[in-house]
């Protein structure tokens, strides 16, 4: 038995991104960087609240996450997702274990440090793909 599948036409496509169902990426990804953010600060600013443990949390794991995901664009998704979510254990056990070896373990030293090297991974890929977009091969 052999499926036939049948093509959408250039009309289909674009009702199907104006209606109901566009894509919400982008408004997800807009709630995660708010979600970790204000963990972020609520940790450094040592609140009290009982969302600072779960949102700072999740700013730990997602920003290193996301930062290396920006750098290994080429990889298919789920291969992505999961380099990027093991790269971001791996930079927290590093941060964690940096500090305990220098003995200046704190806290909001390691959210500190954390986003340090997550901007830092990030301004290396924008710094990176800016430098590849220059024609290059001409010789003089």
């Amino acid at each position: 038995m052999q499926t036939i599948r049948a093509k959408r036409s250039s009309t289909d496509t674009e009702q199907a991104r104006t209606g109901p169902e566009r894509d919400l990426s982008p408004l997800l990804a807009g709630a995660a960087t708010a979600v970790g953010g204000f963990g972020a600060i609520l940790a450094l600013v040592g609140s009290d609240s009982p969302l600072r443990g779960p949102f700072t949390l999740f700013f730990l794991l997602m920003a290193p996450t996301v930062a290396i995901a920006a750098a290994l664009r080429d990889l298919e998704p789920l291969g992505r997702v999961l380099t990027s979510l093991a790269g971001s254990v791996v930079v927290n056990m590093l941060v964690a274990q940096g500090m305990l070896a220098t003995h200046h373990w704190s806290w909001r030293g390691g959210i500190v440090a954390v986003t340090a090297i997550s901007a830092l991974l990030l301004l290396l890929v924008r710094v990176r793909r800016r430098g590849g977009r220059t024609t290059t091969g001409r010789t003089l």
